[in-house]
């Protein structure tokens, strides 16, 4: 039997020691790269999912796939990347596979999807609207010789068709400058001159309950786009009629309240009508609130409003009220 002397066994020990040292270091380094790779798979913006090919076990995943996991459940492999709907929301799906792995990522691409939709439908429309121009603009000018020719009881008859016109023409109106995009050309013009726009307008749109409106009386002046501030007010006036309409009572009131501060202009819009069911919606484009409304009110009084530095937003109050900005 050979002895083992003791320069053999110190340097045994040595190499175990060292072997134990590579050891450890490679196990931190292993430890050092998968705390990487998990880190790095919860930075993702996108839910990502490796699993064991063998039983579909979940190998790895970031805290967005947790919380995607009953969606794990209708993800099969593809060569081609596909879209899919889980809870109302789209989702682009990714699979791929590595050796025993198989790796599924899926990203978020509901708001890319409503941009999209948005810009077809605004090109739709946009198209449409011009088709509709001239018609509605023959039609138009038509009721205005018809109107002198008619017996008068007829008349209201055709008031109501030039009401409806003015209705389409505001149609017309936002959604070309929906599909075009806002810009203000300002110049100072005073407030008393938009308050007769908005009374003009109220004569013109028509209504069948007793409603009162109370506009500023004190005059300033405005630097502005006036014609966009008529289309954002009369947005505004327009759908407080409607929401009256809408309501039980057979009266109701509409009040524009003002202050200045900060120079800037402030005014709050209250009205008595039925209250807003889908906040959530209320500047959503094409989505209206409202049984004959075209989704593009508010939509476009908030884009004027930032056109002149401003906002529009809900009041924080209970009762039924829109701020508005402007500087």
């Amino acid at each position: 039997m050979a002895t083992v002397t003791p320069q053999e066994l110190n340097l045994l020990i040595e190499q175990t020691y060292k072997v134990e040292k590579e050891f450890n270091e490679l196990k931190a380094s292993y430890a050092h790269l998968q705390d990487t790779v998990e880190k790095v798979v919860e930075f993702l913006p996108n839910a990502v999912w490796v699993l064991n090919s063998s039983d579909n076990s979940v190998f790895l995943q970031n805290s967005y796939a947790r919380e995607l996991w009953q969606l794990l459940k209708m993800l099969e492999y593809k060569e081609e990347d596909y879209e899919l709907k889980f809870e109302q929301r789209s989702y682009l799906i990714k699979s791929s596979t590595y050796k025993d792995k198989i790796m599924f990522s899926a990203t978020d691409i509901t708001e890319q999807k409503r941009k999209e939709n948005l810009a077809t439908m605004g090109q739709m429309a946009a198209h449409l609207s011009h088709e509709i121009r001239n018609p509605i603009g023959a039609i138009s000018l038509m009721s205005s010789t018809l109107k002198k020719r008619v017996i008068p009881e007829n008349i209201p008859i055709v008031e109501e068709i030039q009401r409806s016109v003015h209705r389409i023409e505001r149609i017309i109106k936002a959604t070309l400058l929906f599909s075009k995009g806002v810009q203000a050309n300002k110049k100072a013009f005073l407030w008393s001159e938009l308050r007769k726009a908005m009374e003009d307008f109220i004569d013109y749109y028509g209504y069948c309950k007793e409603i009162t409106f109370e506009f500023p009386n004190d005059d300033f002046t405005i630097v502005g786009d006036r014609d966009l501030l008529e289309m954002l007010f009369t947005n505004f006036i327009a759908n407080a009629i409607d929401a009256i309409e809408a309501d039980e009572s057979e009266s109701g009131s509409v009040k524009i309240v003002y202050e200045n501060r900060a120079k800037k202009h402030i005014f709050r819009i209250y009205d008595s009508g039925i209250a807003i069911e889908n906040k959530k919606e209320l500047f959503e484009a094409f989505k209206s609130t409202k049984l004959k409304g075209n989704g593009l009110g508010l939509v476009l009084s908030r884009q004027i409003a930032q056109a002149h530095n401003g906002t529009v937003s809900l009041c924080k109050s209970e009762t039924k009220c829109f701020t508005i900005v402007i500087s």
